[in-house]
């Protein structure tokens, strides 16, 4: 998905512990789209734990692995074109608001999260969600579209915001409705 996306910026989030499939999945797309792909560890000994299970498993550059906290951490990076967040562990509304997404938008993928208690507007804040999905893997995969930040004033495509005339047909009756918007 991350290099169908052409993501320049990859950025995710990894606990001690945890899985690395998706680290060697993003890896390899990275070696397609030639971009940075970019890990974030709490401390040392995970840092140190990460690299061991994946340096034997990647083929290509191995990912830049930065120590801290992932608020702070995700602060420093500019343009993420695709975000991977483990939603069990890390306050995923909070990394959102510090992050600096790329021009395009972004998709972001939090896992571990239950369809009941996640929802992306509340979220995101003002950003457009162009397309999301949940998908019932392992405990939970949610993945969102993000459109890129739009000046206040301005539409999507650049423009001005202007009123237009709507057209619209009942075609049971044959009647035209025109309406100002």
């Amino acid at each position: 998905m991350a290099a169908g996306w052409n993501a320049q910026m990859i950025a995710e989030t990894w606990c001690r512990g945890g899985d690395t499939s998706t680290s060697i999945g993003l890896s390899n797309a990275i070696h397609q789209t030639g971009g940075r792909h970019i890990c974030i560890v709490t401390n040392e000994d995970t840092k140190k734990e990460y690299l061991s299970k994946i340096t034997d498993k990647i083929t290509g550059i191995l990912p830049e692995v930065v120590v801290g906290a992932t608020e702070q951490a995700v602060q420093t990076l500019n343009g993420i074109d695709f975000l991977v967040v483990d939603c069990e562990e890390d306050d995923f509304s909070t990394i959102l608001k510090v992050a600096e997404l790329g021009q395009r938008g972004a998709v972001l993928v939090c896992t571990n999260v239950s369809l009941r208690d996640f929802r992306w507007h509340s979220v995101i804040g003002g950003l457009r969600i162009v397309r999301s999905v949940f998908l019932p893997v392992g405990k939970g995969l949610d993945i969102a579209h993000v459109g890129a930040a739009v000046e206040a004033g301005e539409s999507g495509s650049g423009g001005k915001m202007g009123r237009k005339w709507i057209r619209r047909f009942d075609r049971a009756s044959g009647e035209e409705y025109v309406i100002w918007r």
